[in-house]
């Protein structure tokens, strides 16, 4: 079987190599204007405008990705998926009826297909009361408060929670409080469930970082063991990993139990739903809300788009398969990115995401003091683009991939992979300041006519990029919550002109914790802390 382990202690020269190498190329092209702009101006400005040009392209794509995503996401969440999954219990009989419905119905014309299919072979699709579901919910400093809402989620959707069994699985090193927040959850809410399962992860077993990954394994390794002695097929659990402040939408779990049931390879395949940062959005300081938005659509527009789809914080995976992988890595600190390629190459390539298009919603960062909280939204970003740490995992898997693995649909991910890595730091200064470097460095240069007219053509590029982030902004005010009764409307006015704030946080944010990261394992100076993110609850 393929080893799926990130290996332990010193790495060889191939795995320093690509350790090193995301963090060369987003130094690098920095690096290449500088030195462009010292000896060939006018290639330095045609370097950047290349990439402001590309970056433009690509803004429109996300633009129009935004709204197809936004769209589908309103009509999928707006859907009766409970009375789709009771379909299946009678696909026959319910084939009849469904065939007379409008076939303007969204997704109707998917869901008769699926009807048929079932039809056809029924031993291979089980029955909606065959499945089971196991929601794992990570404690570790949450108070009550943070963790009440997300149970209250759990039992007040359209799926009965008697299928339910809630996995709570709380640290160790969270002392007293953490286990007094779990058996709080279980004296008030055990009679909701199947069961409520408490499972304490011990501190400092060998060869694991302290993080949410060494939890979950511990924990599913226990729940795999209850299932067992319960005598319930393993095939037929699905596991949904979610976050002490997650609260799932009411469609979660009829969505995901049909999407898993009618998908031939549910055993190979985990299930995204949408992660939004808007539980309290109306709380956090301006730049956490951009923050909290801009990633929100960022897995927005990801929903469509499967083919680049991975696992991103709440995913949902067959128990089945977790077992064989032995549940997530205990290495690293971004065990939810890293489980898609844990799964791809412990499949042999054969490996990918479901999306769904219903919305788990999260918390934005809030801490106690506005500076706390500047600081916190730094250390989660920085925790996500760790995530280039998965650069050399993957170079070093196809390597020594075997057979089953075909080399151009692995190294093509690991490209994008890369790319996606060297993009989130580089390219935020490389537009904000590209156009003026040239002329700030070189100031002879100005003579020539493309370095002179340089920064008029970026800015008027930008302009025209503006008409995107509009779509964005109307959309996010779209996907806001209700605004609270304490607020009042200047707040909705804040939430329009905190958008100018943008290119302030790619640069604090988003391309200096990707260089923060990328220069960690540059210097081979492992993160091995996972560093929760402070969230608060305003009353």
């Amino acid at each position: 079987m393929t080893d799926i382990e990130i290996p332990l202690g010193k790495r060889t020269k191939f795995y320093r190599f690509f350790e090193i190498l995301p963090a060369v190329l987003s130094y690098g092209g920095i690096i290449l204007l500088v030195v462009l702009a010292l000896f060939a101006p006018v290639a330095g400005s045609i370097f950047v405008l290349v990439v402001v040009i590309a970056m433009f392209v690509k803004a429109l794509g996300i633009a129009y990705r935004t709204c197809q995503g936004y769209i589908s996401f309103r009509k999928t969440s707006q859907l009766d998926w409970s009375r789709r999954l009771n379909n299946l219990s009678n696909p026959a009989q319910s084939l009849k009826k469904v065939l007379k419905l409008d076939e303007k119905i969204y997704g109707i014309k998917h869901h008769i297909t699926n009807l048929q299919r079932v039809i056809a072979n029924p031993s291979a699709y089980p029955k909606p009361s065959d499945i089971y579901h196991a929601v794992f919910v990570f404690v570790y400093k949450e108070s009550y408060e943070v963790v009440q809402p997300t149970i209250e989620a759990l039992i007040g959707g359209n799926y009965d929670s008697k299928r339910l069994y809630l996995v709570l699985a709380y640290e160790e090193r969270g002392g007293k409080a953490a286990k007094d927040v779990v058996e709080k959850v279980k004296r008030k809410y055990g009679e909701r469930f199947l069961d409520v399962l408490l499972y304490k992860h011990p501190d400092g077993l060998p060869d694991e970082v302290i993080g949410k990954g060494p939890n979950a394994t511990y924990a599913g390794r226990k729940f795999a063991e209850y299932i067992k002695t319960n005598k319930i097929n393993p095939k037929n659990v699905i596991v949904t990993t979610l976050d002490a402040d997650n609260r799932v939408d009411s469609n979660y779990f009829p969505y995901l139990t049909y999407e898993w049931i009618v998908n031939p390879k549910r055993q190979k395949v985990s299930f995204q739903p949408i992660c939004l940062f808007t539980n309290n959005i109306w709380d956090v300081p301006a730049p956490m809300r951009v923050m909290a938005v801009g990633n929100s659509f960022w897995n927005v527009i990801s929903s469509m788009r499967p083919h680049l789809l991975r696992n991103f914080a709440s995913h949902a995976q067959g128990l089945q398969a977790l077992i064989g992988m032995d549940f997530w890595s205990k290495r690293t600190i971004v065990e939810d990115g890293h489980q898609y390629w844990r799964s791809y190459f412990f499949f042999d390539g054969d490996y990918y995401v479901v999306p769904l298009r219903v919305s788990v919603g999260q918390d934005a960062v809030l801490s106690s003091t506005y500076r706390k909280s500047l600081v916190a939204q730094f250390i989660q970003v920085r925790r996500w683009a760790y995530g280039a740490s998965d650069v050399p995992y993957v170079a070093n898997q196809i390597k020594n991939r075997n057979d089953k693995i075909e080399f151009w649909p692995a190294f093509t991910r690991w490209v994008r992979l890369l790319d996606s890595h060297v993009t989130q730091a580089a390219i935020a200064p490389l537009i904000a300041f590209g156009g003026w470097v040239p002329l700030l460095i070189n100031p002879e240069s100005s003579r020539e006519l493309v370095v002179h007219e340089l920064p008029m053509a970026i800015g008027t590029i930008q302009q025209i990029a503006m008409l995107g982030i509009c779509v964005t902004v109307f959309t996010s005010l779209a996907m806001l919550p209700p605004r609270p009764a304490r607020y009042t409307k200047k707040r909705s006015i804040l939430m329009v002109l905190q958008w100018l704030l943008m290119p302030i946080t790619s640069i604090c944010y988003a391309s200096s914790a990707a260089y923060y990261s990328q220069t960690r394992l540059l210097l081979a100076r492992y993160f091995t802390v996972f560093e929760t993110t402070e969230k608060n609850i305003k009353k």
